[in-house]
């Protein structure tokens, strides 16, 4: 299968035995070798505490090989994983809930939430501080998204706006930046670090972000096949997540070096302060909080605008066992 992302190609890692799972503190360890997992992730700021991960070398020390399949968004993830093109990957919770009602998928842990990571921005030059004055306009936005779900289904008719109103413009995230500069679009719902680029280079100024209106857990998923053949795999691979959030905790400048080279290595000219500003509107910690109150608001919005046919059960939808498990070593 080949990326949809040009320039990220799939990274095979090295297998260690499976004695070196049993030295990293998984007990005697799965009678047979771990499963290698294909990862898949965004490009945004939101797939880039997975980047950080899968450069670690936590899963290494653990015997598990990898390849990645990096995607702009992480709706498109979804899509790979319904399609069972990828194993695991990371998005919003009404993305998640779309991909369990398209292909059961299962969400094993929160990863961060990004809420502070998300705005709605306009041009510099239109001087617009509110939504109500993007009646008209043209408004670049990741459709089928999940912060494109929450601009249309909930920001927009909360200030006035109905579909119709404005014109919405389908356009993948990391391509926004350019069409604002452009004058193609007139404004944009977009992540970091492109939010911090538009606006360190005088491009566009912030309307609102999303921390207020939905504080946007980031989850991990899997494909029910994946946890049902390999349970092993899925606690050793929470707990190598357990072991990458101390470094987000306590040497975050060390996460920062890693994640600001990925961003340069593709040509982006941002300086270090501006990505330090992005990354920080991320609050990374791998866990799994009861969410279900959030997720039965989520998956009502999406029934009423028919994009899912029913409530997901949640005892098969959210699966907090397996981090757990990976937390108490079990």
């Amino acid at each position: 299968m080949t990326s949809t992302h040009t320039g990220i190609t799939r990274r095979h890692c090295l297998t260690l035995s499976v004695a070196g799972v049993a030295a990293a503190g998984l007990g005697s360890g799965p009678a047979t070798a771990l499963e290698t997992i294909r990862q898949g992730y965004q490009t945004n700021i939101w797939g880039m505490p997975t980047y950080y991960f899968l450069r670690s070398g936590q899963l290494e020390k653990l015997g598990i090989k990898f390849e990645e399949f990096a995607v702009p968004s992480g709706n498109l993830t979804m899509q790979q994983m319904v399609a069972r093109q990828v194993d695991l990957g990371t998005y919003a919770g009404p993305s998640f809930i779309i991909g369990h009602a398209r292909g059961g998928l299962v969400a094993l842990a929160m990863i961060e939430q990004a809420g502070r990571s998300i705005r709605i921005m306009a041009r510099k030059d239109l001087n617009i501080t509110k939504v109500e004055q993007l009646k008209g306009l043209k408004i670049a936005n990741q459709t089928g998204s999940s912060i494109g779900n929450i601009f249309v289904d909930t920001i927009a008719p909360a200030h006035g706006l109905k579909k119709g109103d404005y014109q919405e413009v389908r356009m993948n995230v990391n391509d926004m930046v350019a069409a604002m500069s452009a004058k193609t679009v007139d404004a944009m719902v977009n992540t970091e670090p492109y939010n911090a680029i538009a606006e360190a280079d005088g491009i566009a100024t912030t309307i609102m972000d999303y921390w207020n209106i939905d504080k946007l857990p980031v989850f991990m998923a899997a494909t029910p096949e994946f946890v049902e053949k390999s349970p092993d795999t899925v606690v050793a691979y929470l707990k190598a997540w357990l072991a990458v959030r101390r470094d987000f905790k306590d040497n975050p400048d060390k996460v920062a070096d890693v994640i600001y080279g990925f961003y340069t290595s593709k040509g982006y000219t941002m300086s270090r302060e501006t990505f330090s500003k992005a990354l920080a509107t991320l609050d990374v910690d791998p866990s799994f909080p009861d969410l279900k109150p959030y997720m039965q608001e989520q998956a009502e919005i999406l029934l009423k605008e028919k994009k899912i046919p029913a409530i997901p059960d949640w005892s098969k939808a959210l699966r907090p066992d397996f981090m757990e498990k990976a937390r108490t070593g079990a």
